[in-house]
């Protein structure tokens, strides 16, 4: 072979086609990444340990349709107004959009799923609140489902139990948002006349508008270990107090010492400690 012997030629592939051909072997993201630890953890395994980081004992968030397996028995919940849903009333920018991307992200059509289940063979009307949709926020939809939740148990005389995570009332929305915190307050008055149980739930994290209404209107209030519950978040209340928070301030254990929830319950033991406390109270 002579020194100038001819190249080998290549057959040449667009991007286009090279980034089609690597979407075919794309495999779905199997490993977190622990907030608190660090270390990259098998999904399944934290599936397998109610949502919590092996390692640590870390937390992880929930999804609403997560809570209701946690939390009612097998085969006994029937959902309701799943068609209840928010619209742009204020014509807000961007909002329309925002929905729809929070729709497709969570698989649900607002931050609440409600309905009516058991819990150890005691009927309750349930609700609980997805974060990953607009971050739990409450507009109008989500108060008046709620709302609806509160009256199913005062209608059926059977306890309401809500898990709430949320940033608070939903800015997109305006007044109407806002609104939502006062109906569902009045509609626990009702409840509470009633001498009907309502247990509140309120996870990491849940803050503004929801912690300053029904969240924290429980006969009982039951969080899990280091819940972040608050009004406004730390890092604002420092921003504009210009000064460094105690250590834990808004923390459930914090709150526990001071009086302002009643129990802190391991995510495992969540649903025998409610039930235990429904037969207390019925």
């Amino acid at each position: 072979m002579g020194i100038f012997s001819s190249k080998k030629r290549y057959a040449t592939v667009s991007p286009s086609e090279t980034l089609k051909s690597k979407e075919k072997n794309i495999v779905p993201n199997l490993w977190v990444k622990c907030d608190h630890c660090g270390e990259i953890i098998y999904k399944k395994d934290i599936e397998k340990n109610h949502k919590k980081c092996p390692k640590c004992e870390y937390y992880f968030q929930m999804s609403a349709m997560e809570r209701v397996g946690l939390l009612i028995d097998e085969n006994t919940f029937f959902e309701y107004d799943k068609g209840v849903v928010s619209s742009n009333p204020l014509n807000f920018p961007g909002y329309d959009e925002k929905i729809e991307r929070a729709k497709k992200k969570s698989g649900l059509n607002s931050a609440v799923v409600s309905g009516i289940g058991e819990i150890n063979k005691i009927k309750v009307s349930f609700a609980a609140m997805d974060f990953s949709f607009q971050g739990g926020s409450m507009g109008s939809a989500d108060g008046e489902k709620l709302t609806r939740a509160i009256e199913r148990g005062l209608e059926n005389k059977i306890p309401v139990i809500i898990v709430s995570t949320s940033g608070g009332a939903r800015m997109h929305e305006g007044i109407l948002s806002l609104m939502q915190m006062a109906k569902t307050s009045a509609a626990l008055d009702k409840l509470r006349k009633a001498g009907i149980p309502f247990i509140s739930v309120p996870v990491s994290p849940t803050t503004g508008g929801v912690t300053a209404s029904f969240a924290m209107l429980g006969d009982i209030i039951i969080s899990e270990p280091k819940a972040l519950i608050g009004f406004a978040g730390p890092r604002v209340i420092e921003q504009t107090m210009g000064e460094k928070l105690p250590e834990g301030l808004q923390k459930s254990e914090f709150l526990l010492e001071h009086g302002v929830i009643d129990i802190i319950a391991k995510r495992e033991e969540l649903k025998n400690i409610i039930a235990k406390v429904l037969g207390n109270l019925i």
